[in-house]
């Protein structure tokens, strides 16, 4: 390890036990009961508390640290209990919106190059490659995520929403995106991507299924791997991941409706939308110029961190292992 990564390495600790002293802290002095479960659909979840939950979902869904794991590792911490997998799903489209929002002339360009290249047959234009293959890359995880549903119905409080497999699934992509790192060979830019990125980057994104994993933690990690540029990799994981949690979003969006909410919970559910799509927008912006210029080590530091404080609270009785 040499003297700046040590440093770095020093700098994330101290940050990350830092930052967990203030939200115990914050717990001591919360409403919330330490062992109150909140979600969309119950009125002990304020304005405040989705706000801050949209703004930890808008900063982690891109930034390759798991959005799903912060959602359930924070409020936790935070002695708030688990927001769960609707409410998470949901908030969801808010980083939609930001994703639409800044990639909406490369979308435009993509939908409207692969229709005339079916019109004029031509099967090897970049844009028909790229739309095919974000297409075929979401077939495996709406797939899995359908077995997911059918044979995990109680999906919020399996084994694998625990906090020791989140802390796991995290330690774990740390040294899959280190290796990556090291041994990805960064060579091809945006106007290289063909549909085999698509498929590959695809089935890495089933990974995601797993709290701790990330979405664009994997498919930037696989990205790396077939030799993309950082920030093409980062830039082509958002749009692959648009129509994967655009349907899981509305999919759960819908399983409320037909549930029924308090009119509470809905404020609490736009409020978390928009929190999202705010802070989503910033994390796209900083991401890609980060990712430019700069590796991914400060995400694999962090997130071999922030798995080892899992386990270490979870083995000090500080957090349970729910």
């Amino acid at each position: 390890m040499t003297r700046n990564q040590a440093l770095k390495l020093t700098s994330l600790a101290t940050f990350t036990a830092l930052f967990l002293l203030g939200l115990e802290a914050w717990k001591a002095t919360a409403q919330v009961p330490p062992t109150a479960e909140i979600s969309p659909l119950s009125e002990q979840m304020n304005i405040w508390q989705a706000a801050f939950l949209g703004m930890v979902q808008g900063l982690t869904e891109f930034i390759p640290i798991s959005s799903t794991a912060h959602l359930k590792a924070i409020p936790v911490f935070l002695g708030w209990g688990d927001p769960g997998v609707t409410f998470t799903a949901v908030i969801q489209l808010g980083s939609i919106g930001a994703v639409l929002w800044y990639f909406w002339r490369d979308l435009v360009q993509i939908t409207q190059g692969a229709w005339g290249a079916i019109q004029r047959r031509d099967y090897e234009h970049q844009d028909y490659q790229m739309a095919l293959g974000i297409g075929l890359g979401t077939l495996p995880i709406l797939f899995f995520g359908g077995l997911l549903k059918i044979f995990v119905p109680d999906y919020d409080n399996s084994p694998l929403r625990s906090m020791a497999a989140i802390a796991g699934a995290s330690i774990l992509m740390s040294l899959l995106l280190g290796i990556a790192e090291r041994l990805g060979k960064r060579k091809r830019n945006f106007t290289d991507l063909n549909v085999w990125d698509g498929i590959n980057m695809g089935l890495a994104q089933v990974l995601a299924l797993m709290p701790g994993v990330s979405r664009s933690g994997s498919t930037i990690t696989a990205g790396l791997f077939i030799g993309l540029e950082r920030a093409t990799a980062a830039r082509f994981s958002f749009l692959l991941g648009l129509p994967a949690i655009t349907l899981a979003g509305i999919v759960e969006f819908v399983g409320v409706l037909k549930d029924g909410f308090a009119t509470n919970s809905l404020a609490n559910v736009f409020i978390g939308l928009v929190s999202a799509a705010i802070f989503s927008y910033l994390s796209i912006v900083w991401l890609i110029r980060f990712l430019q210029t700069r590796s991914t080590w400060l995400f694999i530091w962090y997130r071999l961190i922030f798995g080892v404080v899992i386990l270490s609270a979870i083995a000090t009785g500080l957090i349970e292992n729910s």
